[in-house]
Protein backbone atom coordinates (compact mmCIF):
# COMPACT_ATOMS: atom_id res chain seq x y z
CA UNK A 1 0.00 0.00 0.00
CA UNK A 2 1.13 3.62 -0.79
CA UNK A 3 3.02 4.96 2.30
CA UNK A 4 1.22 8.14 4.09
CA UNK A 5 3.64 10.58 5.84
CA UNK A 6 2.66 13.42 7.90
CA UNK A 7 5.25 15.90 7.82
CA UNK A 8 4.97 17.20 11.30
CA UNK A 9 7.82 19.38 11.30
CA UNK A 10 7.16 22.65 13.79
CA UNK A 11 6.99 25.05 11.44
CA UNK A 12 4.86 23.13 9.10
CA UNK A 13 2.46 22.95 11.88
CA UNK A 14 2.82 26.35 12.77
CA UNK A 15 2.08 27.89 9.80
CA UNK A 16 -0.59 25.17 9.36
CA UNK A 17 -2.56 26.35 12.44
CA UNK A 18 -3.11 30.16 10.82
CA UNK A 19 -4.08 28.51 7.40
CA UNK A 20 -7.02 26.70 9.29
CA UNK A 21 -7.95 30.11 11.15
CA UNK A 22 -11.12 31.44 9.61
CA UNK A 23 -9.73 34.79 10.24
CA UNK A 24 -6.74 34.89 8.04
CA UNK A 25 -7.59 36.68 4.90
CA UNK A 26 -6.56 36.08 1.17
CA UNK A 27 -3.13 37.65 1.21
CA UNK A 28 -1.95 35.71 3.89
CA UNK A 29 -3.56 32.75 3.25
CA UNK A 30 -1.63 32.21 0.01
CA UNK A 31 1.69 33.13 1.65
CA UNK A 32 1.19 30.79 4.00
CA UNK A 33 0.05 28.00 1.71
CA UNK A 34 3.17 29.24 -0.44
CA UNK A 35 5.52 28.88 2.38
CA UNK A 36 4.40 25.81 3.78
CA UNK A 37 4.46 24.01 0.31
CA UNK A 38 7.89 24.93 0.29
CA UNK A 39 8.92 23.13 3.54
CA UNK A 40 7.04 20.08 2.58
CA UNK A 41 8.96 20.40 -0.55
CA UNK A 42 11.86 19.82 1.21
CA UNK A 43 10.50 17.47 3.04
CA UNK A 44 9.41 14.99 -0.31
CA UNK A 45 12.15 15.58 -1.77
CA UNK A 46 14.41 13.97 1.17
CA UNK A 47 15.48 10.63 -0.32
CA UNK A 48 16.31 12.07 -3.68
CA UNK A 49 19.63 10.69 -5.33
CA UNK A 50 23.35 11.92 -5.48
CA UNK A 51 25.85 11.67 -7.22
CA UNK A 52 29.60 12.66 -6.95
CA UNK A 53 31.28 15.50 -9.32
CA UNK A 54 34.36 17.34 -8.30
CA UNK A 55 34.50 21.24 -8.50
CA UNK A 56 37.25 23.76 -7.23
CA UNK A 57 36.64 25.73 -4.37
CA UNK A 58 38.56 29.53 -3.92
CA UNK A 59 41.08 27.23 -1.98
CA UNK A 60 41.31 23.56 -3.83
CA UNK A 61 39.87 21.12 -5.82
CA UNK A 62 36.86 18.50 -3.94
CA UNK A 63 34.76 15.81 -4.55
CA UNK A 64 31.21 17.26 -3.49
CA UNK A 65 27.49 15.72 -4.54
CA UNK A 66 24.82 16.88 -6.45
CA UNK A 67 21.61 15.84 -7.44
CA UNK A 68 21.72 12.46 -9.92
CA UNK A 69 19.45 14.20 -12.46
CA UNK A 70 16.30 12.38 -11.67
CA UNK A 71 14.15 14.67 -13.20
CA UNK A 72 11.17 15.86 -11.24
CA UNK A 73 7.57 17.13 -12.57
CA UNK A 74 5.02 18.88 -10.40
CA UNK A 75 1.32 18.68 -11.93
CA UNK A 76 -0.88 20.92 -9.87
CA UNK A 77 -4.90 19.61 -9.94
CA UNK A 78 -6.72 22.91 -10.73
CA UNK A 79 -7.19 25.26 -9.55
CA UNK A 80 -6.78 24.94 -5.90
CA UNK A 81 -3.16 22.97 -6.33
CA UNK A 82 -1.93 26.44 -8.45
CA UNK A 83 -1.30 27.86 -4.60
CA UNK A 84 1.16 25.46 -4.24
CA UNK A 85 3.53 25.02 -7.00
CA UNK A 86 5.47 28.70 -6.41
CA UNK A 87 6.38 27.53 -3.01
CA UNK A 88 7.75 24.00 -4.22
CA UNK A 89 9.24 25.54 -7.55
CA UNK A 90 11.17 28.05 -5.02
CA UNK A 91 13.36 24.66 -3.90
CA UNK A 92 13.55 22.58 -7.52
CA UNK A 93 13.40 25.39 -10.36
CA UNK A 94 14.33 23.21 -12.67
CA UNK A 95 10.75 20.59 -12.15
CA UNK A 96 8.61 21.22 -15.30
CA UNK A 97 4.79 21.73 -14.44
CA UNK A 98 2.20 20.00 -15.80
CA UNK A 99 -1.28 20.81 -14.84
CA UNK A 100 -4.72 18.83 -14.64
CA UNK A 101 -8.55 19.66 -14.62
CA UNK A 102 -11.18 17.71 -13.91
CA UNK A 103 -14.95 17.90 -13.31
CA UNK A 104 -17.31 15.19 -12.90
CA UNK A 105 -20.09 14.77 -15.33
CA UNK A 106 -23.22 15.46 -13.22
CA UNK A 107 -25.50 12.63 -15.10
CA UNK A 108 -22.69 9.62 -15.84
CA UNK A 109 -20.44 10.64 -12.49
CA UNK A 110 -17.54 10.06 -14.61
CA UNK A 111 -14.25 11.84 -15.07
CA UNK A 112 -14.26 14.54 -17.63
CA UNK A 113 -10.59 16.44 -18.46
CA UNK A 114 -11.46 19.78 -19.19
CA UNK A 115 -7.69 20.53 -19.61
CA UNK A 116 -4.46 18.61 -19.07
CA UNK A 117 -0.87 19.87 -20.22
CA UNK A 118 2.09 17.34 -19.48
CA UNK A 119 5.84 17.43 -19.70
CA UNK A 120 6.64 15.64 -23.08
CA UNK A 121 8.62 13.35 -21.00
CA UNK A 122 6.19 12.26 -18.25
CA UNK A 123 7.06 8.44 -18.02
CA UNK A 124 10.42 9.15 -16.72
CA UNK A 125 9.69 11.69 -14.50
CA UNK A 126 8.92 11.53 -10.68
CA UNK A 127 5.71 13.19 -10.44
CA UNK A 128 4.33 14.96 -7.83
CA UNK A 129 0.49 15.71 -8.08
CA UNK A 130 -0.15 18.66 -5.71
CA UNK A 131 -3.61 19.27 -4.39
CA UNK A 132 -4.53 21.43 -0.76
CA UNK A 133 -7.23 19.22 0.35
CA UNK A 134 -7.62 15.18 0.30
CA UNK A 135 -11.14 15.06 0.71
CA UNK A 136 -13.27 12.34 -0.29
CA UNK A 137 -10.05 11.45 -3.27
CA UNK A 138 -12.01 11.62 -6.43
CA UNK A 139 -9.77 14.50 -8.43
CA UNK A 140 -6.52 13.04 -6.77
CA UNK A 141 -7.81 9.40 -7.81
CA UNK A 142 -8.91 10.62 -11.25
CA UNK A 143 -5.76 13.13 -12.06
CA UNK A 144 -3.75 9.74 -10.94
CA UNK A 145 -5.81 7.75 -13.48
CA UNK A 146 -5.39 10.37 -16.35
CA UNK A 147 -1.31 10.68 -15.73
CA UNK A 148 -0.90 6.90 -15.37
CA UNK A 149 -3.12 6.39 -18.60
CA UNK A 150 -0.09 8.68 -20.09
CA UNK A 151 2.69 6.86 -18.82
CA UNK A 152 3.59 8.22 -15.55
CA UNK A 153 5.27 5.37 -13.83
CA UNK A 154 6.27 7.53 -10.08
CA UNK A 155 3.74 9.44 -8.70
CA UNK A 156 3.40 10.83 -5.33
CA UNK A 157 0.90 12.52 -3.80
CA UNK A 158 0.74 15.71 -1.87
CA UNK A 159 -1.76 17.52 -0.08
CA UNK A 160 -1.81 19.97 2.95
CA UNK A 161 -4.96 18.34 4.79
CA UNK A 162 -6.53 14.79 3.96
CA UNK A 163 -9.38 13.31 5.82
CA UNK A 164 -9.42 9.44 6.15
CA UNK A 165 -11.85 8.26 3.85
CA UNK A 166 -9.58 9.81 1.22
CA UNK A 167 -6.50 8.47 1.87
CA UNK A 168 -8.32 5.06 1.10
CA UNK A 169 -9.07 5.55 -1.80
CA UNK A 170 -5.54 6.31 -3.24
CA UNK A 171 -4.23 3.37 -1.25
CA UNK A 172 -7.11 1.12 -2.64
CA UNK A 173 -6.95 2.58 -6.11
CA UNK A 174 -3.04 2.91 -6.02
CA UNK A 175 -1.02 1.23 -3.76
CA UNK A 176 2.39 2.40 -5.63
CA UNK A 177 1.19 6.12 -5.06
CA UNK A 178 2.72 7.48 -2.41
CA UNK A 179 1.13 10.31 0.40
CA UNK A 180 2.40 13.26 1.75
CA UNK A 181 0.54 15.44 4.16
CA UNK A 182 0.90 18.53 6.98
CA UNK A 183 -2.10 16.91 8.53
CA UNK A 184 -4.35 14.08 8.57
CA UNK A 185 -7.77 15.70 9.94
CA UNK A 186 -10.65 13.41 11.55
CA UNK A 187 -13.27 12.88 8.43
CA UNK A 188 -15.29 13.77 6.17
CA UNK A 189 -18.94 16.13 6.94
CA UNK A 190 -22.55 15.26 5.27
CA UNK A 191 -21.49 17.57 2.54
CA UNK A 192 -17.78 15.89 1.95
CA UNK A 193 -15.96 18.79 3.63
CA UNK A 194 -12.74 18.35 5.84
CA UNK A 195 -13.10 18.26 9.55
CA UNK A 196 -11.71 20.42 10.88
CA UNK A 197 -10.31 21.03 8.03
CA UNK A 198 -9.17 24.65 6.68
CA UNK A 199 -13.18 25.26 4.57
CA UNK A 200 -12.80 25.92 0.44
CA UNK A 201 -8.69 25.89 -0.61
CA UNK A 202 -9.38 27.40 -3.73
CA UNK A 203 -11.84 29.80 -2.71
CA UNK A 204 -10.21 31.04 0.03
CA UNK A 205 -6.34 31.42 -2.21
CA UNK A 206 -8.00 33.59 -4.82
CA UNK A 207 -10.88 35.06 -3.01
CA UNK A 208 -13.97 33.66 -4.22
CA UNK A 209 -16.87 32.86 -2.86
Amino acid sequence: MGNVHVLDHPLIQHKLSYIRDKNTGTKEFRELVDEVAMLMAFEITRNLPLQETTIETPVMETKTKVLAGKKIGLVPILRAGLGMVDGMLKLIPAAKVGHVGLYRDPETLKPVEYYIKLPSDIEERELIVIDPMLATGGSANDAIDSLKKRGAKNIRLMCLIAAPEGVEVIQEQHPDVDIYLAALDEKLDEKAYIVPGLGDAGDRLFGTK
